[in-house]
């Protein structure tokens, strides 16, 4: 939680998703003006009451007399009953509808900048916590919208209202019940305090067990390959009971809350009946002025009962608030320029020009990740990126599409900085086919054709072809075939082999690819360079490779050591002069050996 948010107040915090409900406003705003209407209405009842009983002779009089004050009586009461049904009726009516509208506004932009924020962002983030955020929360804030807000505000003007009213029939009598139930606000106040702690922190629970379940489920072949069902499902159990735990401390709260607006205003009421007898004694008040008193109270009970509620739903909605901002407010980093530049014609030259990477949450006096890099790649040239584990080439790889943005120095594609450039542009003429791909529920054409939506059918054949992914022609319903969650359903080849398909469909100028090959045997690894040989004559491309014969793929080798380049040139240049390189390469062939064994 930023600081700025935690130091926030309950109404300042609240005030911040109001710019996000500006077209429902009209609407919320008349819903309250009815709900108010509806209880200001039941406020006029025991004013009729009052002067009912007060016309009625107990004496002993003309029955006459008590009749004709009855039935006007009975008449307004039931015009203001049915006109406070309306009013109830209007309110629903008008908030509702709206509500979901501000829901859905709410959902649009929650899910837009989650789409804005760099990787960095969803590398911190655990999945189960934006889940929630965009589900759980948003849903909290459209029923405060339509129900929390609307009835706070119109019951605590009744409230006011109605004690000013209860003043007019005896101060005295209105004197005794302000003391008494006065003690509920300072209740209040220390409810609102404590129970704030207590509701974030179980949302912040209901996150984490979003994200338990979410990983268990995708991590389920590797759960039940080890026998670990048993430990995950009661680490499940326990993450549960903490979060039960947490929701029972949150009713307890709220009983003891509503226990106090329950009780203290009936033992108001009592004394209040007991000393209002005796002003009736005492000629200071009326019967019919005690009546209207009590039922005026009557008539109060449930705007005072519906605090406790009220007021914990009112916190609930503050922290959803807190949690919707949190990501709002995180900074994207990876913005597009006020004012974009546009390249005529691409040809695909990219460079790297003194590129310098760290995160931003790297301790202080850690050495940059990039410390530097120079690389030039020529329209049409590919480059083979190699050096050991932790080097860098993956970061470097994320940088030439703004994944992550460079902490100095500037990549250039086509001589233009690719900060001056939008990410939409940018990503147009830079793909990327990742070593761990990525598939959606959809079907096989969707998620090849990702990048290109526009593809001919036979482009996205030549990238099938391209990518040896003609398997997908064989799936019980073709190239129409959808593929379970994150593609599970397939091998690791068969979602390796897509993945690069649809980078190939976008056409790129440029084509990075980290290793999108490691899961291929070594008859179809060599089947698909072939046919990327004749894709990469006319694309520039940079590649993370792992296997010797990904290097011999590439036009040259440029390899990384500690952050920097160190040695660039043909496969055979550096071979005969960079120890190095020799290593590095003796490691691949070692890898590559293990493999054929496979």
């Amino acid at each position: 939680m930023s600081e700025t948010t935690q130091k926030s107040g309950t109404i300042r915090t609240l005030l911040r998703i109001f710019p996000y409900t500006k077209a429902a406003l009209p609407r919320i705003i008349l819903g309250t003006v009815a709900a108010l209407g509806a209880h200001l209405l039941a406020l006029q009842i025991p004013q009729f009451m009052q002067s009912l009983v007060n016309a009625i002779d107990v004496t002993g009089g003309s029955k006459q007399h008590s009749l004709d004050a009855l039935y006007p009586a009975v008449f307004w009461v039931l015009v203001l009953g049915i006109l406070e049904a309306v009013m109830v009726l209007g309110r629903r009516w008008l908030v509702l509808i709206p509500g979901t509208h501000v829901e859905a506004n709410l959902r649009r932009t929650l899910y837009a900048k989650l789409q804005k924020l760099p990787v960095s962002f969803h590398d911190k983030w655990p999945s189960g916590q934006l889940l929630s955020r965009a589900t759980q929360d948003l849903s909290l804030i459209r029923r405060w919208l339509s129900f929390g807000i609307v009835l706070l505000l119109a019951n605590a003007v009744t409230i006011v209202v109605g004690l000013g009213i209860l003043y007019s029939y005896s101060w005295i009598l209105g004197t005794i019940f302000l003391v008494i139930v006065a003690p509920l606000w300072i209740i209040g106040f220390r409810f609102e305090k404590n129970y704030h702690t207590t509701a974030r922190k179980s949302q912040d629970q209901s996150g984490d067990l979003a994200t338990a379940v979410e990983q268990s489920v995708h991590g389920i072949r590797v759960l039940k390959a080890f026998g670990r069902g048993k430990f995950i499902t009661e680490k499940f159990v326990n993450d549960a009971t903490e979060l039960r735990k947490t929701e029972l401390l949150k009713a307890r709260m709220v009983a003891t809350l509503w226990w106090s607006l329950s009780v203290i205003p009936e033992i108001a009421l009592g004394i209040s009946l007991f000393v209002g007898v005796i002003l009736i004694d005492n000629h200071q008040l009326t019967i019919g002025g005690l009546a209207a008193f009590i039922l005026t109270t009557r008539v109060l009970h449930w705007p005072m009962d519906s605090i406790g509620f009220l007021l914990s739903m009112t916190i609930d909605a503050r922290t959803a608030v807190e949690r919707f901002f949190e990501v709002i407010d995180a900074p994207t980093g990876i913005d597009d320029p006020d004012q974009a530049t546009e390249i005529p014609e691409v040809h695909g030259r990219l460079v790297f020009e003194d590129v310098h990477f760290r995160f931003q949450d790297a301790p202080e006096g850690e050495p940059d990740l990039l410390r530097g890099i120079n690389l030039e790649l020529m329209p049409g040239e590919s480059v083979a990126l190699i050096g050991v584990t932790g080097c860098g080439k993956t970061t470097l790889t994320a940088l030439a599409t703004r994944l992550y943005e460079v902490t100095d120095g500037s990549i250039k594609l086509d001589g233009v900085d690719i900060r001056e450039l939008t990410a939409v542009e940018l990503r147009s003429h830079v793909a990327m086919a990742f070593e761990d791909a990525t598939l959606f529920s959809a079907s096989i054409r969707d998620n090849v054709l990702l990048g290109n939506p526009d593809a001919s059918e036979e482009e996205l054949q030549q990238a099938l072809a391209i990518a040896q992914a003609q398997f997908a022609y064989d799936l019980p319903e073709g190239l129409e075939t959808k593929i379970g969650e994150e593609g599970l359903s397939l091998s690791g080849g068969q979602r390796q082999r897509l993945a690069l398909a649809r980078a190939v469909a976008a056409k790129p100028a440029v084509l990075v690819l980290d290793d999108p090959l490691s899961a291929l045997d070594v008859d179809t690894e060599a089947m698909v360079e072939d046919a990327l040989r004749t894709v990469l004559k006319a694309t520039t491309a940079l590649i993370v490779a792992h296997r010797p014969s990904t290097v011999q793929l590439a036009d040259k080798v440029a390899l990384m050591q500690d952050g920097r380049i160190t040695a660039f040139g043909k496969h055979s240049e550096l071979l005969a002069t960079n120890d190095h390189y020799r290593f590095v390469i003796s490691s691949l062939d070692a890898a590559g050996a293990l493999i054929e064994v496979k």
